[in-house]
Protein backbone atom coordinates (compact mmCIF):
# COMPACT_ATOMS: atom_id res chain seq x y z
CA UNK A 1 0.00 0.00 0.00
CA UNK A 2 1.38 3.43 -0.98
CA UNK A 3 1.63 6.27 1.32
CA UNK A 4 -0.71 8.27 -0.94
CA UNK A 5 -3.15 5.75 -1.34
CA UNK A 6 -3.56 4.15 2.36
CA UNK A 7 -6.88 5.80 2.47
CA UNK A 8 -8.47 3.71 -0.40
CA UNK A 9 -7.83 0.75 0.97
CA UNK A 10 -8.65 1.42 4.44
CA UNK A 11 -11.89 3.44 3.49
CA UNK A 12 -12.96 0.60 1.49
CA UNK A 13 -12.83 -1.53 4.66
CA UNK A 14 -15.68 -2.90 6.61
CA UNK A 15 -13.40 -3.06 9.55
CA UNK A 16 -12.86 0.86 9.60
CA UNK A 17 -16.69 1.63 9.32
CA UNK A 18 -16.69 -1.18 12.07
CA UNK A 19 -13.99 0.88 14.04
CA UNK A 20 -15.43 4.32 13.58
CA UNK A 21 -19.20 4.46 12.67
CA UNK A 22 -20.79 1.82 14.66
CA UNK A 23 -21.26 4.65 17.53
CA UNK A 24 -24.25 6.37 18.76
CA UNK A 25 -26.93 7.70 15.55
CA UNK A 26 -28.34 10.03 17.88
CA UNK A 27 -25.28 12.33 18.44
CA UNK A 28 -25.43 12.61 14.58
CA UNK A 29 -28.59 13.42 14.27
CA UNK A 30 -28.52 16.37 17.23
CA UNK A 31 -25.26 17.49 15.69
CA UNK A 32 -27.17 18.01 12.23
CA UNK A 33 -30.33 19.13 13.62
CA UNK A 34 -28.77 21.76 15.67
CA UNK A 35 -26.33 22.90 12.56
CA UNK A 36 -29.07 23.18 10.00
CA UNK A 37 -30.87 25.55 12.40
CA UNK A 38 -28.13 27.53 13.38
CA UNK A 39 -27.56 28.04 9.78
CA UNK A 40 -30.87 28.54 8.92
CA UNK A 41 -31.09 26.25 6.20
CA UNK A 42 -34.19 27.05 4.08
CA UNK A 43 -36.14 23.90 3.05
CA UNK A 44 -35.20 22.79 -0.85
CA UNK A 45 -31.76 24.04 -0.17
CA UNK A 46 -29.00 21.60 -2.49
CA UNK A 47 -26.33 20.23 -0.27
CA UNK A 48 -23.07 18.53 -0.44
CA UNK A 49 -21.56 15.87 1.60
CA UNK A 50 -17.91 15.53 1.01
CA UNK A 51 -16.98 12.37 1.77
CA UNK A 52 -20.17 11.23 2.61
CA UNK A 53 -18.76 7.40 3.91
CA UNK A 54 -22.48 5.39 3.80
CA UNK A 55 -24.07 8.39 4.18
CA UNK A 56 -25.27 8.86 7.68
CA UNK A 57 -25.46 12.31 8.00
CA UNK A 58 -26.83 12.82 4.06
CA UNK A 59 -29.78 10.82 5.39
CA UNK A 60 -30.32 13.00 8.46
CA UNK A 61 -30.34 16.09 5.82
CA UNK A 62 -32.46 14.44 3.59
CA UNK A 63 -34.74 13.50 6.05
CA UNK A 64 -35.31 17.68 6.74
CA UNK A 65 -36.37 18.35 3.65
CA UNK A 66 -32.94 19.14 1.91
CA UNK A 67 -32.13 18.13 -1.66
CA UNK A 68 -28.58 16.10 -1.12
CA UNK A 69 -26.00 14.83 -2.57
CA UNK A 70 -23.19 12.50 -1.19
CA UNK A 71 -19.63 12.26 -2.53
CA UNK A 72 -17.00 9.47 -1.12
CA UNK A 73 -13.64 7.77 -2.92
CA UNK A 74 -14.94 4.48 -1.65
CA UNK A 75 -16.90 2.41 -4.20
CA UNK A 76 -17.95 0.13 -1.27
CA UNK A 77 -19.19 3.00 0.93
CA UNK A 78 -21.34 4.55 -2.07
CA UNK A 79 -22.74 1.06 -2.70
CA UNK A 80 -23.91 0.86 0.82
CA UNK A 81 -25.15 4.39 0.49
CA UNK A 82 -27.25 3.60 -2.69
CA UNK A 83 -29.30 1.76 -0.81
CA UNK A 84 -30.99 4.57 0.69
CA UNK A 85 -30.72 6.95 -2.59
CA UNK A 86 -34.09 8.92 -3.48
CA UNK A 87 -35.31 11.72 -5.99
CA UNK A 88 -33.73 13.63 -2.75
CA UNK A 89 -30.89 11.75 -1.80
CA UNK A 90 -28.05 11.15 -4.67
CA UNK A 91 -24.71 9.42 -4.30
CA UNK A 92 -21.71 9.13 -6.35
CA UNK A 93 -18.08 7.73 -6.16
CA UNK A 94 -15.76 11.19 -6.74
CA UNK A 95 -12.35 12.18 -5.49
CA UNK A 96 -12.92 15.93 -3.62
CA UNK A 97 -9.69 16.65 -5.78
CA UNK A 98 -10.95 16.52 -9.46
CA UNK A 99 -13.68 19.26 -10.84
CA UNK A 100 -17.18 18.17 -10.48
CA UNK A 101 -20.46 20.85 -10.42
CA UNK A 102 -20.08 23.95 -10.85
CA UNK A 103 -21.85 26.72 -9.01
CA UNK A 104 -24.45 24.35 -7.90
CA UNK A 105 -24.97 23.87 -4.44
CA UNK A 106 -26.50 26.25 -1.31
CA UNK A 107 -24.44 24.40 1.44
CA UNK A 108 -21.35 21.87 1.41
CA UNK A 109 -19.99 19.79 4.84
CA UNK A 110 -17.15 17.82 5.26
CA UNK A 111 -17.53 15.75 8.25
CA UNK A 112 -15.47 13.59 10.76
CA UNK A 113 -11.97 15.03 9.78
CA UNK A 114 -12.44 13.47 6.11
CA UNK A 115 -9.82 15.70 4.83
CA UNK A 116 -5.61 16.25 5.66
CA UNK A 117 -4.90 12.49 4.10
CA UNK A 118 -3.14 13.74 1.02
CA UNK A 119 0.57 13.58 0.32
CA UNK A 120 1.15 17.49 -0.42
CA UNK A 121 -0.43 20.60 0.22
CA UNK A 122 -1.34 21.13 -3.59
CA UNK A 123 -3.78 18.65 -3.70
CA UNK A 124 -5.57 19.98 -0.34
CA UNK A 125 -6.08 22.93 -1.95
CA UNK A 126 -7.36 21.10 -5.35
CA UNK A 127 -9.56 20.26 -2.91
CA UNK A 128 -10.69 23.17 -1.38
CA UNK A 129 -10.79 24.91 -4.65
CA UNK A 130 -13.28 22.23 -6.23
CA UNK A 131 -15.09 22.77 -3.27
CA UNK A 132 -15.55 26.04 -3.76
CA UNK A 133 -16.33 26.19 -7.37
CA UNK A 134 -19.42 23.74 -6.57
CA UNK A 135 -20.91 26.37 -4.48
CA UNK A 136 -23.58 29.11 -5.79
CA UNK A 137 -22.60 32.75 -5.09
CA UNK A 138 -22.81 33.23 -1.34
CA UNK A 139 -22.91 29.76 -0.37
CA UNK A 140 -21.42 27.91 2.75
CA UNK A 141 -19.36 25.69 3.50
CA UNK A 142 -18.69 23.64 6.80
CA UNK A 143 -15.02 21.74 7.46
CA UNK A 144 -15.21 19.39 11.14
CA UNK A 145 -11.98 18.48 11.82
CA UNK A 146 -9.81 17.49 14.67
CA UNK A 147 -8.27 20.38 16.84
CA UNK A 148 -4.76 20.14 16.27
CA UNK A 149 -3.58 21.91 19.57
CA UNK A 150 -6.18 19.47 21.57
CA UNK A 151 -4.98 16.07 19.86
CA UNK A 152 -1.30 17.76 20.25
CA UNK A 153 -2.23 17.71 24.16
CA UNK A 154 -4.21 14.41 24.38
CA UNK A 155 -2.55 12.11 22.30
CA UNK A 156 -2.67 8.39 23.87
CA UNK A 157 0.56 6.46 22.04
CA UNK A 158 -1.56 2.84 22.33
CA UNK A 159 -4.64 1.45 22.60
CA UNK A 160 -6.31 -1.95 22.49
CA UNK A 161 -10.34 -2.00 21.13
CA UNK A 162 -12.32 -5.01 20.93
CA UNK A 163 -15.50 -5.03 18.41
CA UNK A 164 -18.06 -7.07 18.38
CA UNK A 165 -15.11 -9.91 17.92
CA UNK A 166 -12.70 -7.99 16.22
CA UNK A 167 -9.26 -6.92 17.74
CA UNK A 168 -8.39 -3.63 17.01
CA UNK A 169 -4.39 -2.53 17.84
CA UNK A 170 -3.62 1.00 17.83
CA UNK A 171 -0.38 3.18 18.04
CA UNK A 172 -0.34 6.87 17.80
CA UNK A 173 2.72 9.21 17.07
CA UNK A 174 3.46 12.44 15.49
CA UNK A 175 5.96 14.87 13.91
CA UNK A 176 5.94 18.67 13.06
CA UNK A 177 3.49 18.15 10.30
CA UNK A 178 1.23 14.82 10.89
CA UNK A 179 -0.51 12.77 13.25
CA UNK A 180 0.26 8.81 12.88
CA UNK A 181 -1.97 6.26 13.94
CA UNK A 182 -1.35 2.26 12.90
CA UNK A 183 -4.02 0.27 13.07
CA UNK A 184 -3.74 -3.37 13.50
CA UNK A 185 -6.63 -5.55 12.78
CA UNK A 186 -7.11 -8.78 13.91
CA UNK A 187 -10.31 -10.75 13.58
CA UNK A 188 -11.41 -14.99 12.81
CA UNK A 189 -12.50 -14.12 9.11
CA UNK A 190 -8.90 -12.73 8.29
CA UNK A 191 -6.43 -15.38 7.24
CA UNK A 192 -3.60 -13.36 8.84
CA UNK A 193 -3.97 -9.79 10.14
CA UNK A 194 -4.85 -6.77 8.02
CA UNK A 195 -2.26 -3.32 9.08
CA UNK A 196 -3.02 0.36 7.83
CA UNK A 197 -1.53 3.91 9.15
CA UNK A 198 -3.43 6.54 8.79
CA UNK A 199 -1.74 10.27 8.55
CA UNK A 200 -3.38 13.32 8.58
CA UNK A 201 -2.76 16.65 8.38
CA UNK A 202 -2.14 18.95 11.27
CA UNK A 203 -4.04 21.89 9.79
CA UNK A 204 -5.13 24.45 12.19
CA UNK A 205 -7.51 27.30 11.61
CA UNK A 206 -5.00 29.87 10.32
CA UNK A 207 -4.19 26.97 7.29
CA UNK A 208 -8.03 26.57 6.78
CA UNK A 209 -8.00 30.76 6.82
CA UNK A 210 -5.38 30.78 4.32
CA UNK A 211 -7.07 27.74 1.96
CA UNK A 212 -10.53 28.81 2.15
CA UNK A 213 -9.37 32.71 1.35
CA UNK A 214 -7.16 31.90 -1.14
CA UNK A 215 -10.18 30.05 -3.56
CA UNK A 216 -12.79 33.08 -2.40
CA UNK A 217 -14.23 31.94 1.08
CA UNK A 218 -14.53 33.76 4.05
CA UNK A 219 -14.68 32.38 7.72
CA UNK A 220 -17.67 33.43 9.35
CA UNK A 221 -17.62 31.27 12.36
CA UNK A 222 -15.52 28.71 14.26
CA UNK A 223 -17.34 26.31 16.71
CA UNK A 224 -15.44 23.97 19.23
CA UNK A 225 -17.65 20.82 19.58
CA UNK A 226 -20.48 19.14 18.29
CA UNK A 227 -22.66 21.27 20.42
CA UNK A 228 -21.68 24.58 18.59
CA UNK A 229 -19.80 25.68 21.89
CA UNK A 230 -17.24 28.52 21.34
CA UNK A 231 -13.75 27.66 19.61
CA UNK A 232 -11.03 27.26 22.71
CA UNK A 233 -7.61 26.64 20.90
CA UNK A 234 -6.53 24.19 23.93
CA UNK A 235 -9.65 22.29 25.51
CA UNK A 236 -11.76 22.16 22.54
CA UNK A 237 -11.36 19.07 21.01
CA UNK A 238 -13.22 19.78 17.28
CA UNK A 239 -12.55 22.62 14.52
CA UNK A 240 -15.83 23.39 13.18
CA UNK A 241 -15.27 25.74 10.62
CA UNK A 242 -18.12 27.95 8.80
CA UNK A 243 -16.79 29.90 5.39
CA UNK A 244 -19.00 31.29 3.04
CA UNK A 245 -18.48 31.84 -0.82
CA UNK A 246 -17.63 35.60 -1.66
CA UNK A 247 -19.96 36.29 -5.34
CA UNK A 248 -17.02 36.51 -6.94
CA UNK A 249 -13.65 34.09 -6.98
CA UNK A 250 -9.78 35.64 -7.44
CA UNK A 251 -7.58 34.35 -9.91
CA UNK A 252 -5.16 31.90 -9.59
CA UNK A 253 -2.14 32.64 -8.27
CA UNK A 254 1.23 30.87 -8.93
CA UNK A 255 2.42 31.43 -5.29
CA UNK A 256 1.29 31.77 -2.31
CA UNK A 257 2.14 32.64 1.36
CA UNK A 258 1.18 30.10 4.18
CA UNK A 259 0.00 31.57 7.53
CA UNK A 260 3.25 30.63 9.44
CA UNK A 261 4.92 32.19 6.83
CA UNK A 262 6.23 29.54 4.47
CA UNK A 263 6.18 30.01 0.91
CA UNK A 264 6.39 26.10 -0.21
CA UNK A 265 4.30 22.97 0.38
CA UNK A 266 5.91 21.65 3.62
CA UNK A 267 3.01 18.25 3.18
CA UNK A 268 5.62 16.77 0.90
Amino acid sequence: MTEKEWYKDWFNSPFYHKLYFERDEKEAAAFILKLAAHLQLKPGSRLLDIACGKGRHSKIFASLGFDVTGIDISPASIEYANQSASDKLHFFVHDMRLPSWGNYFDHAYNFFTSFGYFRTRREHDAAIRTIARSLKPGGTFVIDYLNVHYAEDHLLPEETKQLNGTNYDIKRWQDEFHFYKTIKVLDASLTKPFDCTEKVAKFSLGDFTDMLSFQGMQVQEVFGDYQLSNYDIRKSPRLIVVAGKANSQPADKEKRLYSDGRATDALT
